[in-house]
């Protein structure tokens, strides 16, 4: 892998790019956490969801996990073979943040009913220990699966992706994590993310 890097980052523009893409990812990952964690003291309103009236929860944490995990591991390792469209996830994953802080901040929501709280241990590493319940507006987890079909470069990856990014929506709906239209806009606001930052990199001509 250090054989891809070195000589991608021997071109200035490169250099530039990963400075950029590192410059506005490090300060959202460290903001999200508080972000969530302030989130979780401010009242929201719930509305009624028809597909979730339809079933009580189902503990699916493990699953759950086992997906996102195994995901992002074969990511971080398939991109890293591809170090522009490395940079590029990054950046989607950031602007995709940016959706979500924005919009919790203008929607606030609460929990639906019966929800069986995901304990994430990544969050619950940076942030405070506090199980999150009221992070929705649109699901993290979903969205940032749908990312790394977005910019897998291998055809047998992104089915699998795309695969682990229905799984998952399954999981956090069966779980009244989220609700319904949660999940429906991830991948919109995902590839929303993708376009701007493909037009970014297209006026740097990274």
């Amino acid at each position: 892998m250090l054989s891809i890097w070195k000589p991608y980052l021997g071109f200035k523009k490169n250099r530039i790019n990963l400075i950029f893409t590192l410059v506005i990812l490090i300060p959202v990952l460290i903001f999200l956490p508080k972000y969530l964690t302030h989130i979780e003291t401010r009242l929201g309103f719930s509305f009624t969801d028809p597909l979730l009236n339809l079933f009580q929860p189902v503990d699916l944490t493990w699953w759950t996990f086992i997906i996102i995990y195994a995901g992002l591991i074969a990511a971080v390792i398939h991109l890293g073979y591809f170090p522009k469209y490395l940079l590029l996830a990054l950046k989607v994953y950031t602007l995709t943040s940016i959706f979500r802080i924005v919009g919790m901040y203008l929607l606030p929501l609460e929990a639906p009913v019966n929800i069986i709280p995901l304990n994430d241990p990544f969050v619950q590493f940076w942030g405070t220990g506090e199980i999150l319940t009221k992070d929705l507006f649109f699901s993290g987890h979903t969205s940032t699966m749908f990312i790394f079909f977005l910019t897998a470069q291998n055809k047998i990856l992104k089915n699998l992706f795309l695969a682990a990014t229905i799984a998952i929506a399954f999981c956090v709906i069966f779980q009244h994590v989220h609700y319904t239209i949660d999940v429906f806009a991830a991948p919109f606001f995902a590839y929303s993310s993708l376009k701007i930052a493909e037009q970014i990199e297209k006026k740097f001509n990274w």
